[in-house]
């Protein structure tokens, strides 16, 4: 049952009813509900097992809506998760054996094993059990419950835990069993007789190794054996004391050490692989500086900082959202919050990736973990710490693996038939050739070592180790991916489409251009412009005077404004009288803009604020040479020129005198030709703009970055359309949206990616793959790594197999022996399998600028001046 949530009319109850679960049982709920008086609304789900109740609580209470359901014959549930930290759960028949004692435990509902997490999400009803018997019952399986400190310890402890200290001194036993029996034979000698067996130093060496080292196997395989389950530790068991049966103490002793040996490097790099999850979790601090008005404090606030009251050092899950934090240079910021006082470069590289520090001052947003550079900063809290941006994407990142890829189900059910088959075919190895009259000890030690190699622990784990290490290193990049089965789905697309506003272009607009009339120059233009349109809260009269700021215009004196709706404004500037808006408006003036005061005074004057030649507008061509000096010819060569290459025209001037032109535009994203660039050099075979924009406007945009096809014009219906077209065509489509407004084309695709995402629910909802920061640079980084991601699976899949496949086949021929099985078919498979899942932390994305000046250098000097001079 959830908590109570006020609404305006009464109170909503969300209810557990899991025996609820068709529509003729929710009928009999809704017909007792609806006889209770204060109910106002019932809205039940049968697929889901819930009722959600809005009620009126001073008229009916919650035991009453309970007392109804239950009258109608159905139990009403109080679940709760609890996530379980279980270290020593490594592998999935570890997550089998926990699976299997979770399961018997009366009242749970779900549970989920997450083995290269080394964690477990088990729902339960609490009426009916408690979280001590869900503990108990998972340590009931052999596997000890840790805490968060406890499970965060570093991998190199492995080395030093009580396993691996018995594991060392069973080895030395081994070892010097070895040397007494065949190094110095003559030492070698027989203590005492049991059954008739010589029993001498080696053989309690021998001995002392197996029940030292094997300890923790047999102790396992006692559990596997109680749960039923055929797992690895069932199997080494069967085999330790099947050899100490038949008076084999070498083959025993072997087996019990190289195999814990296994267990250990298992464990070692599995623990390297959630190393790379904890460093997300440690990424937000736990304690936070909080400024509050105890009311008795009369300290004064230290120097330089302003506000009042006293500041106090708590717990972040003690802050409540609209408290103020104090952070200063140097620490991490705890919670998500709005600056309100100070400014700071913070570097958000934890968040969004983006490694060049952002410039934060009062009113910027910033997120928990992102690290305080210089400044100090006064952050008022906008979420709790377990609704933080940092810890939305730490979940989401935990609850990746329960996606599993395509690969990794196939490996599953593999597994289910190729354990029994091959123990089978154990036993076949001893009890047929034994039958024929064959040594019994020969044969034994064959069926035993392809026991040894009937566990699929390698290629069991390749897949989700591969899938943990791939996420984990894109979250520390600023790219969320939701689970194996979108990094692996991301690895197989041929085709992407892009949105265009705030996707490819920056979404918000800028100038582009600044083209001089009648004698001004630049400045003289920017400065009535930017006068005139000061008063102005439409967005391009905004573009206009962040324009003028950032070139250091001066600003003067305005008077008299006035808008003039769908032409522009008019405003006395320094006692005489501007204006500024579209062409119509000086039209309507008087002016002849074909030829009338469009004087160059012998100079083209047109200037770029952008500085990509793509952005650039050449006015050659608009240039007419007339006896009575060089004209610009605005109506037929300029205005249209601009408006070819998606850009609004504002013209400036007085009621006598045009002085200039400013171009505005949606501005592309510098980085968004050279990401489409490297999208097509990885493999990408098509890559398609929709966009609601106006044709022309998309297609000039669509030139310049290299978009393949563009579909202009779109309402958010057509462009599922457009998706589900690319998707008949290839066999993976991408669609990369801001994760809202793209929400359909977003889900139709094969892969949803939202861009921008850092402190957007929704989009960290919505979208399969989310990139925290607006950077596209990001995208080739994504489409690398899910390429190399599932190259890595299938390396270490198909490796697995044939390596498998080459012991087994040998195991009966005597070509294989249990050394051979354990050290290469188990720990060296293991450790192969995890060490190349690793090699995915290095993959690190491109960065743009870099890459633009390394193709400088590389050019030489010659071509980069003819470069420079047809610039």
């Amino acid at each position: 049952m959830s908590a109570e949530s006020p609404t305006a009319e009464g109170e909503t109850l969300r209810l557990s009813v899991p025996e609820m679960d068709c529509p003729t049982c929710a009928g009999k709920v809704e017909a007792s509900l609806d006889r209770l008086d204060g109910v106002y609304e019932l809205d039940p789900r049968p697929a889901s097992g819930t009722l959600v109740v809005r009620y009126d609580p001073d008229r009916v209470t919650v035991a009453d809506v309970r007392e109804r359901i239950e009258g109608a014959g159905y139990r009403v549930v109080r679940e709760e998760s609890v996530t379980l930290s279980v270290p020593s759960m490594d592998c999935p028949d570890c997550a089998g054996n926990v699976e299997a004692a979770v399961d018997d435990v009366e009242g749970v509902l779900e549970y989920d094993t997450r083995p290269a997490a080394g964690t477990a999400v088990v729902e339960y009803d609490t009426e009916a059990t408690s979280r001590e018997a869900v503990v108990a019952a998972v340590e009931g399986a052999g596997y000890e419950v840790v805490s968060e400190d406890e499970a965060s310890d570093s991998p190199h402890d492995v080395w030093t835990s009580p396993r691996a200290l018995k594991t060392w001194a069973g080895a030395l036993a081994l070892a010097l069993g070895i040397a007494f029996e065949w190094v110095v034979p003559g030492l070698n000698a027989e203590l005492f007789a049991v059954a008739g067996r010589e029993i001498g130093v080696d053989w309690l060496l021998y001995a002392f190794a197996v029940v030292v080292a094997g300890q923790e196997i047999v102790r396992g395989g006692y559990y596997s054996a109680r749960n039923r389950n055929l797992d690895i530790d069932f199997l080494m068991t069967a085999g330790i004391v099947g050899a100490v049966a038949v008076n084999l103490p070498f083959e025993a002793a072997t087996l019990a050490v190289l195999y814990s040996v296994a267990e250990l490097l298992e464990r070692f790099s599995m623990d390297r692989a959630r190393s790379s999850l904890r460093e997300l979790m440690e990424l937000s601090p736990d304690t936070a500086t909080v400024r509050r008005d105890t009311g008795s404090s009369s300290t004064p606030p230290a120097e330089g900082e302003p506000g009042a009251g006293t500041e106090v050092v708590v717990p972040v899950e003690d802050v409540a959202v609209g408290e103020t934090v104090l952070v200063r240079p140097g620490e991490k910021v705890p919670l998500d919050g709005v600056v309100r006082e100070g400014s700071s470069a913070v570097d958000e590289s934890p968040i969004t990736g983006e490694s060049v520090p952002a410039e934060k001052a009062v009113g910027d947003e910033v997120y928990a973990g992102s690290i305080v550079a210089e400044g100090y900063l006064e952050v008022e809290t906008t979420a709790l710490a377990g609704e933080s941006t940092l810890s939305q994407v730490i979940q989401m990142v935990e609850d990746a693996e329960s996606n599993r890829s395509e690969r990794e189900q196939f490996v599953d059910r593999f597994a289910d038939y190729y354990t029994p088959l091959v123990v089978v075919g154990a036993v076949l190895t001893v009890a047929v050739p034994t039958l024929l009259g064959e040594p019994f000890l020969e044969w034994f030690t064959r069926g035993l070592t392809l026991l040894v190699i009937a566990c699929p622990c390698a290629f069991v784990i390749s897949t989700p180790v591969t899938v943990v290490s791939g996420i984990t290193s894109a979250a520390r990049n600023g790219v969320l991916i939701k689970g194996g089965d979108r990094l692996e789905a991301m690895g197989g697309v041929e085709a992407v489409a892009f949105d265009k506003t705030g996707t490819l272009t920056t979404g918000e607009l800028g100038v582009t251009d600044v083209v001089p009339l009648n004698g001004n120059d630049e400045t003289d233009v920017l400065t009535c412009a930017r006068a005139a349109e000061s008063r102005s809260e439409h967005p391009i009269a905004s573009a206009i005077v962040a324009h003028a700021e950032e070139r250091g215009v001066p600003d003067r004196a305005v008077t008299a404004f006035e808008a003039i709706p769908g032409k522009g404004v008019r405003a006395d500037v320094d006692g005489r009288t501007h204006y500024a808006g579209s062409p119509s408006l000086f039209s309507d003036l008087g002016f002849d803009l074909e030829h009338a005061h469009a004087r160059t005074d012998g100079g083209r004057g047109g200037t770029t604020a952008t500085p990509s030649p793509s952005q650039s507008t050449d006015l050659d061509d608009a240039v007419e040479e007339c006896e009575h000096g060089t004209y610009y010819d605005l109506v037929n060569e300029v205005l249209p020129r601009l408006q070819n290459e998606g850009k609004t025209a504002v013209l400036v001037g007085t009621e006598d005198e045009l002085e200039g032109v400013v171009a505005i535009a949606d501005t592309v994203r510098p980085e968004a030709a050279w990401m489409v660039s490297r999208l097509h050099e990885l493999g990408i075979d098509r890559i398609a703009m929709v966009t609601g924009d106006n044709e022309r406007t998309a297609r000039v945009i669509a030139d310049r970055v290299g978009i393949d096809e563009v579909h202009a014009e779109v309402l958010p219906e057509q462009k599922v359309e457009v998706v589900e077209r690319l998707r008949e065509e290839y066999d993976g489509v991408a669609m990369v949206g801001d994760g809202v407004n793209d929400a359909p084309a977003l889900a139709t695709a094969t892969v949803g990616v939202a861009m921008g995402a850092a402190g957007t629910d929704t989009a960290l909802e919505t979208a399969d793959v989310a990139l925290m920061a607006d950077d596209l640079t990001r995208l080739p980084y994504l489409f690398d790594l899910s390429r190399r991601a599932t190259g890595v699976i299938r390396q270490n899949v198909w490796s697995s197999l044939a390596v498998k496949a080459v012991l087994a086949v040998g195991a009966p021929l005597g070509l294989v022996s249990v050394i051979h099985a354990i050290v290469i078919g188990d720990m060296g498979m293991s450790l192969t399998v995890t060490g190349n899942a690793m090699r995915l932390a290095n993959v690190t994305p491109a960065t743009f600028g870099d890459e633009v000046e390394a193709d400088a250098e590389a050019t030489p000097p010659a071509e980069r001046d003819v470069a420079a001079e047809s610039a």
